[in-house]
Order: structure tokens, then sequence, then C-alpha cells
């Protein structure tokens, strides 16, 4: 992007659109407020008279990458309930795999947003407001969903959303910096269908269902 690409008055638009694609090339490290001036084409005096310092931009960013994972985890959920809506309690299960499956998905496709909304959001200002809206929101509303119909017991309830949380964030992690990075496409989409079952037997469990949601049935959101 050049100084000329942008209208007069759009500056700060030019910079956060810059700084998003910089944070998908190289994750939090691609955003310094004086080399995305330079991409744009300004001082860097211009970009920080629209923001206060580089925690600002990312912030900025971090939140940008929050709506983006709330669209993936709702286009998910769309694809159920596209296939399951008369069915309450398959709906609910399905539900809470594809919520599961589109954070890891989103991971995996998008590392440098992920990255900047999970490890460089400046004083938890984003992950503070996650935890009453976006992805965690989405998270819980599913959760409770799975206790409207029956499947999940009210006492299990309390606490699975950071289960659940803990458990995709950490498969993320493993494989974009951990020892399965390297994991070939068909082993890592094993692996994740198999915890995606972990956690549906888990709370069937709880209810006493002796139920397994078949493999057939969780592709319904592929």
């Amino acid at each position: 992007m050049t100084g000329s690409s942008y209208h007069h008055g759009r500056l700060r638009e030019a910079l956060v659109e810059e700084a998003i694609a910089a944070a998908r090339e190289r994750g939090p490290a691609g955003l310094g407020l004086r080399e995305l001036a330079r991409r744009v084409g300004v001082s860097h005096n211009a970009a920080y008279r629209h923001f206060a310092d580089r925690e600002d931009l990312v912030a900025e960013v971090a939140a940008h990458a929050m709506e983006q994972l709330v669209t993936a985890m709702r286009v998910r959920l769309g694809e159920v309930d596209e296939v399951a809506e008369a069915e309450p309690v398959l709906r609910a299960r399905l539900r809470l795999a594809a919520v599961g499956r589109a954070y890891v998905e989103f991971a995996l496709t998008e590392p440098g947003l992920f990255r900047v909304a999970f490890t460089a959001d400046p004083e938890g200002a984003v992950a503070g407001a996650m935890l009453t809206e976006g992805p965690y929101l989405l998270l819980c509303q599913v959760l409770d969903e799975m206790v409207e119909v029956g499947f999940l017991a009210p006492q299990a309830r309390e606490g699975a959303d950071v289960t659940c949380w803990s458990l995709v964030h950490g498969f993320s992690v493993l494989n974009l910096d951990g020892p399965l990075a390297g994991a070939p496409p068909a082993a890592r989409a094993a692996a994740l269908e198999q915890l995606l079952l972990a956690v549906d037997r888990s709370y069937a469990a709880s209810t006493g269902r002796g139920d397994t949601l078949p493999r057939q049935a969780l592709r319904l959101s592929p």
C-alpha cells in the first residue's frame, strides 16, 4: 500500500488494514507502527496521531481477529443447523463440535491473527471483552443448549466452558508451535475428531447416556 492508495481522512483505516495484512504474514512481530507507516507511505509521526502506541494498534488487530473467529464459528453452526434442526439433542451435540472445529481451523488457517489475539493482546483488553462476548459467549450458549435438551447435566455445566476452551486451544497450539506442527493433515484431522468425540462422550456420561455420537454424524459439520 502507498500513500496515494487511501483517501484523505482514512489513514487510520489504512494503517489497520496494513496491520492486519502484516499480522497474517508475521504475527505479533509484524505490528510495528514505524514499519506500518512506511508501508502505507506516511511518516511515523502521522501514524502516532491515530494510535497512542503499538499496544493500541495491537488491540485493534486482536479485535479484528476475534471478529473473524466468531464469523468462522457462526458459519460452522449454520452448517449444523441445516442438517440437524429437527433433532434437538443431536443438534446440540454437533453444535459443540462445530464450535471447537471452527476454533482449531481458524488457528491453523490464520496463525498470525490467532497469535495476535491470544498472545499479544495488551493488558488483556480483547481477551477480557471475550469473556462477555465473542467466541466465548458462543461456546457458553452452545453448552447451555446441551443442558436445555437434557444431554449435559446441570452440575457438569459448571466449568465446562473452560474445559472445552482449554482443549481446543491446547490442540491448536500443539499444532502451530508444538510437536504436532509437522503432522500430516489427515492425521491432524483424525486427532481433532477424536478429541471432539471424547468431549461428547464425557458429557453424555453426565446424564447417563450410553449412546456415542457416530463419526459420520460428526462429519455433518466437516
